[in-house]
């Protein structure tokens, strides 16, 4: 890749790791509220759903931010895009939740785009590959 693929990269990583990372770090910090989220969506488990939410959101969130195991995190960010779209973005005959639905959507191919070529040269995976002796292939 050549700098304007990295910068670009770099910073398309930065901007999808934004909402993950402070949504997962609103929910850190107030795990009561979540959970009542959780419960008004009929979800079982709120106290697991809210581990878990903060695990994939701020885990998740600063390991695309930082491109740690981009591959595989951004397939799961992916996935946990479509699931909360489905699960709480779904009401189409509110148009505040057909946004919120078509805002996942392009999360999600972000994220699959991330999942498929990976964090780029100037992360902590290519940083790593780089300590380990392996040469990317372009």
């Amino acid at each position: 890749m050549n700098s304007t693929e990295n910068t670009a990269a770099l910073v398309g990583r930065l901007l999808l790791s934004l909402l993950f990372v402070m949504g997962g770090w609103g929910k850190l910090m107030a795990p009561a509220a979540t959970q009542a989220m959780l419960a008004k969506h009929n979800l079982p488990m709120v106290e697991a759903g809210w581990l878990l939410a903060v695990i994939v959101e701020l885990g998740g969130g600063l390991a695309i931010l930082f491109g740690l195991f981009a591959r595989p995190v951004g397939f799961v960010c992916a996935i946990w895009c479509v699931a909360t779209a489905l699960i709480g973005h779904a009401d189409f005959a509110d148009r505040n939740q057909e946004i919120h639905f078509l805002k996942n959507m392009g999360l999600t191919g972000g994220f699959l785009y991330i999942a498929a070529f990976g964090a780029g040269a100037w992360s902590l995976d290519a940083w790593l590959r780089h300590r380990r002796g392996v040469v990317p292939a372009e």
